[in-house]
């Protein structure tokens, strides 16, 4: 009995003690701990606010893109080592390329037609795959950016890097590897 009196004691104290300490907290310590803590939360939500902006602007073009490209298949054109020649790890377009990609620009303004050109960047399997697929997309922004020298229009075309993942060849050979380093336009209309 002298134990359970002994135990309600040390238990009474002890919530008095923890109910003393959370009452120690004055309001000016209280200000001091949260008003830096609010600010930072008030920064972020700035932050957050830009993001959101950010986000929403990239989705209304992507949709722009989308709708644009929701035409048929019209016709492709593949850019590889035998026109363009993309050496291992390069991105730099030939004279042999510019002229087949002015020749391209050409037929697409003879067309006269409202189109849209996906560009594709594509590489061998030599490297590590985030390698190739940043290789890719130098590779088709070159093309797109030369192809806007040439009168296309850039609202009228994009690019994706499918990097090492989309092989037309082997890549266990010199020119299955040659061959997998290519630029492929898609034309929809």
């Amino acid at each position: 009995m002298r134990d359970t009196k002994t135990k309600a004691l040390m238990i009474g104290v002890m919530i008095a003690g923890g109910m003393s300490l959370s009452a120690c907290a004055t309001k000016k310590f209280v200000n001091q701990t949260v008003a830096p803590v609010s600010a930072q939360v008030s920064a972020n939500e700035t932050r957050l606010g830009a993001l959101d902006k950010s986000a929403n602007d990239a989705l209304e073009r992507a949709t722009a893109a989308g709708k644009l490209a929701e035409g048929k298949f019209l016709y492709s054109m593949v850019l590889s080592d035998d026109q363009v020649k993309f050496a291992n790890n390069k991105y730099k377009l030939t004279p042999e390329g510019e002229t087949a990609l002015t020749a391209f620009a050409e037929k697409l303004k003879a067309d006269n037609k409202n189109v849209y050109v996906e560009v594709q960047g594509h590489t061998d399997a030599n490297g590590p795959p985030t390698y190739n697929l940043s290789l890719g997309d130098k590779r088709a922004e070159t093309v797109r950016n030369f192809l806007n020298r040439q009168g296309v229009a850039l609202n009228r075309m994009s690019t994706i890097s499918y990097g090492e993942e989309a092989p037309v060849a082997a890549n266990n050979t010199r020119a299955g590897r040659a061959q997998n380093r290519r630029v492929v336009l898609i034309v929809l209309s």
